[in-house]
């Protein structure tokens, strides 16, 4: 190594280590969970649902998808497009789903689990433009996806990257897929969603999922590397493409979330008993479409339900019924035993104090309402139209003092500290006492954002308020990030795919193999 590359790795290092943070771990949540429906609301949900699926139905555009629930035994009407499925059907499809499910991502130690108690964060996912304090809003292009990419992977509490953290403008949007996924796979080792809009896209991303691992199909299906979010045209309709990726990544045993998003008073009736049961019966159909594709496939029951500002109809996040609705739809998905997604959205515009209290809220609805899985977790900012650096680092310690509120507590003999009290008569301090001195290093959550010193320091030290030190957060650890290491052969095998299925869009179309 050279003289300048190790000064170099050695400034990575330096920088790397001035942003305390948690290491890497697997994040279980053994609170009991909350419950906001009593035992009969939560029948009475199921039951109008399923009223709806039998009395109204759902328009399916997708002419092979309603064949499939035709043959299954479900009412289709052609001309409409309507499918309707009564209970019986419904019910016996979603038992076959799999209550738990593990995605692997290339590199093994990072694999995540999906079910019981587990809780996953994502990054944001699609935003068309993205912010920092430093170069502004602006159109997302490709090199700003690569760099929120390297944030991510350099946050260790972002257990797995979304589907596309922003949505690159630069790239042509045939190919623009290709060119994300090859990011995502070299730049992170992290489980990845993948874009589902039609089965291309899907299935290059599954094959380029194989390739990573240095594995076949046939082997990626019995152990699932990928999943995609499959959100429903609310009211009561699946698009045609998405219905493609969903059947495609089902066939191919890989992971989806099928994920109304359903905003009160607009996308469904005004009063949350209705949005919850339009929404659990959306999204039971999805999942009841996996299951007569392949039993066994992996499958989420996803909620993204809120409302709108009836002033203006914009949406609103992380509103009172956007929080009780992750916590009832967390028991409509254990009612079903499926693997529950939901997200922490906020409606702010900037990096500031509603953004925080907004997520948090939402947070805490997603955590008591037993999520397995947050989507959109950090970066999320205006709505979901902007990705935020500033507003990742932000989440990333929510996230990371949610983890820390989640880790159980040690109730024991040393624990209670009896001898640091005989050390310390009546009106004494225990800074000094042994049981201080070998705990004081880790008995506290070291927090990576916020500021505990008291005003003269803080002024001293430039009186930086937290958006600002996200600011220097973000800009130290891209400074530190190094890319994660593959094989020569596989980052060969990769580009080499890239660039066959890129002659071949460009010449045939994105439907051609």
């Amino acid at each position: 190594m050279t003289r300048e590359r190790r000064r170099r790795s050695g400034g990575r290092r330096q920088a790397a280590d001035t942003v305390p943070q948690l290491p890497w771990r697997h994040v279980e949540n053994h609170f009991r969970p909350m419950e906001v429906l009593r035992p009969e609301q939560l029948d009475a949900v199921h039951d109008y649902s399923m009223r709806i699926l039998e009395e109204f139905g759902i328009e399916l555009m997708n002419a092979e998808a309603r064949s499939i629930l035709e043959d299954a035994g479900a009412e289709v009407d052609h001309d409409t497009g309507v499918v309707r499925m009564d209970r019986g059907l419904v019910e016996e499809a979603i038992a076959r789903a799999p209550s738990t499910f593990t995605l692997t991502p290339r590199n093994r130690e990072r694999a995540l689990d999906f079910g019981g108690h587990s809780i996953n964060f994502t990054t944001v996912g699609g935003p068309p433009a993205v912010h920092d304090c430093v170069r502004g809003r602006r159109t997302g292009n490709h090199e700003d996806y690569r760099d929120l990419l390297r944030l991510a992977q350099s946050l260790n509490i972002i257990h797995m990257i979304g589907n596309q953290p922003t949505s690159p403008q630069d790239l042509p949007p045939t190919t623009r897929h290709l060119d994300t996924y090859h990011s995502t796979l070299t730049l992170t080792d992290r489980v990845f969603m993948l874009t589902a809009v039609g089965e291309q896209r899907a299935l290059d991303g599954i094959r380029m999922s194989a390739i990573a691992r240095g594995e076949t199909l046939e082997q990626l299906a019995d152990h699932p590397a990928a999943m995609t979010i499959i959100n429903v045209n609310s009211p009561r309709r699946f698009d045609g493409a998405l219905t493609d990726g969903l059947m495609t990544m089902a066939r191919h045993g890989q992971a989806v979330a099928i994920t109304p998003f359903t905003l009160m008073g607009a996308m469904t009736p005004v009063t949350l008993a209705a949005a919850l049961a339009q929404q659990n019966a959306e999204a039971l159909f999805g999942v009841a479409l996996t299951q007569i594709i392949r039993p066994g496939a992996p499958v989420m029951y996803g909620s993204f339900t809120s409302n709108v500002d009836m002033r203006t109809g914009a949406p609103a996040f992380g509103t009172p019924e956007n929080t009780k609705a992750n916590i009832a739809s967390g028991q409509l998905a254990r009612r079903y035993g499926l693997p529950y997604r939901t997200t922490n959205a906020n409606a702010s515009n900037v990096v500031d104090a509603q953004a925080a209290y907004e997520t948090e809220m939402a947070l805490w609805g997603a955590v008591m309402g037993g999520a397995n899985l947050v989507y959109h977790a950090a970066g999320w900012l205006e709505g979901g139209l902007t990705a935020s650096f500033e507003k990742m680092v932000l989440d990333a310690e929510l996230l990371q003092s949610m983890a820390e509120t989640l880790t159980p507590l040690d109730v024991d003999e040393e624990s209670f500290g009896l001898e640091a009290m005989s050390e310390v008569g009546p009106g004494g301090h225990f800074f000094g006492t042994d049981h201080t001195m070998a705990r004081y290093r880790t008995a506290f959550y070291q927090p990576m954002l916020s500021d505990w010193q008291n005003h003269d320091a803080w002024e001293s030290a430039g009186a930086r308020d937290a958006t600002q030190r996200a600011t220097d957060i973000w800009q130290q650890l891209l400074a530190a990030y190094e890319e994660p290491a593959m094989e020569p052969a596989v980052s060969e095998e990769l580009e080499a795919y890239v660039a066959h299925r890129r002659e071949e869009i460009e010449r045939d179309g994105l439907g051609s193999e």
